[in-house]
């Protein structure tokens, strides 16, 4: 495949030293501007890869990857200046290179990012089908690594304090099956502004940043959202500002959980004294199967995983007939989370803090109890999965509160 290369240099010399080491073949495009001709040549960014001389030029560089994010970017240095490193990977760099970067490793990132403008040639081309065919908006875009893009746009909005809001996004486990694939994401980019931010984290499951907006801003945001939605979703709320990004998700998927579960206690139930025996040995049955292919072996795995990883913390876990228990044991504190199914219709899942700390001031500030009500149909492996590590991160943020 045809490669086009543009070297971006004030200084002619770069362009003598770096065309020698790029290996081109005779089909490939070779482009060499000056800072002041890219305006003029915006056209070419597409599908090219850049080579960007930052020496004397630290300033105009930073500004021209901000200008060119969707397209690989090199950047090269005389010397390593590692703040200014940092700062061109922020604004979008690809990778980075300098006079004493060795000729494979040259190499080797030269073809990387070649690769890389392949593929977005390719998505480019998938992307502009699915558009001719209504199938996606124009400007639809889905960030998948939610957790650097939250880190990233954290850092932004405590440099700039700046209202933001974090909303996650979920169908409950009985309809998610029902939604079509990219139907919320659809439409949520077809209900939020340009500088709003998008991203999946499971299946079906969203967070969307709202900037310059408060919660009853963005709920009425989302309120728009839900109404071209034919099928049940549910959202939570947090506001981000001077919050570090795992407290931001522990507190709005707990709002996520919170608002399924409210409206699943709002809807009527039906009179559970018309239960006959035989609805009931089929609840036991389901509740004693979910016990076996989803408690016990998530229980499991999630001791396994923080095992030795919980500084000044033990975690342990007991399941039994009709029970599940996993237990969290600090210096001063305990958290348990247990799953009971004490009826014929309901599974309880009980999670529990307690403190023994003698400051009565954090003992105060430590989290609530609260319950958790679910069919059986609904404790599935994601769900479990996500209220667990709630759990823990948030018995962990306490715990660290009574070292502080």
């Amino acid at each position: 495949m045809q490669s086009r290369i543009i070297l971006i240099s004030e200084d002619d010399d770069f362009f003598e030293y770096i065309i020698p080491k790029l290996s081109l073949r005779k089909y490939d495009e070779l482009f060499r501007f000056s800072f002041d001709d890219v305006p003029e040549k915006l056209h070419l960014l597409k599908n090219s890869l850049l080579i960007i001389n930052s020496e004397g030029a630290q300033e105009q560089t930073i500004e021209l990857l901000e200008l060119a994010k969707n397209t690989p970017a090199i950047v090269f240095s005389f010397n390593d200046d590692e703040d200014f490193r940092i700062e061109a990977y922020r604004a979008g760099m690809f990778d980075y290179i300098t006079i004493l970067t060795k000729d494979k490793e040259f190499d080797a990132k030269i073809v990387s990012a070649l690769n890389m403008v392949s593929s977005l040639e390719k998505n480019n081309l998938y992307r502009e089908m699915l558009v001719k065919n209504n199938i996606i908006t124009k400007h639809n875009e889905v960030f998948l690594d939610y957790v650097n893009i939250l880190d990233r746009e954290l850092a932004k909005i405590k440099e700039s304090s700046v209202s933001a809001v974090l909303v996650a996004i979920s169908p409950d486990e009985k309809t998610k099956f029902l939604i079509q694939p990219n139907q919320i994401e659809t439409t949520i980019l077809n209900n939020i502004r340009r500088n709003d931010i998008l991203m999946n984290y499971a299946t079906n499951k969203y967070f969307l940043l709202l900037y310059d907006t408060d919660i009853n801003s963005a709920k009425k945001i989302w309120q728009k959202i839900k109404s071209n939605i034919s099928e049940e979703i549910y959202a939570g709320f947090a506001n981000c500002l001077n919050k570090g990004r795992q407290q931001i998700v522990n507190e709005v998927l707990n709002n996520l959980h919170e608002a399924i579960n409210c409206q699943k206690n709002n809807t009527e139930k039906e009179d559970n004294n018309d239960f006959s025996k035989e609805n009931f040995k089929f609840f036991r049955q389901e509740f004693n199967r979910k016990m076996e292919q989803v408690i016990t072996p998530i229980f499991y795995h999630t001791q396994q995983k923080y095992n030795d990883k919980l500084f000044g913390m033990s975690i342990t876990q007991n399941v039994g007939e009709g029970y599940g228990v996993l237990n969290i044991k600090g210096r001063h504190s305990d958290g348990t989370f247990k799953i009971t199914a004490p009826g014929a219709s309901a599974v309880n899942i009980d999670i529990t803090y307690q403190s023994n700390s003698k400051n009565e001031e954090k003992k105060n500030k430590f989290p609530q109890s609260k319950r958790i009500t679910l069919e059986p149909e609904e404790l599935e492996s994601g769900l479990l999965e996500d209220l667990l590590e709630q759990f823990i991160l948030e018995f962990k943020e306490e715990v660290n509160n009574e070292f502080n």
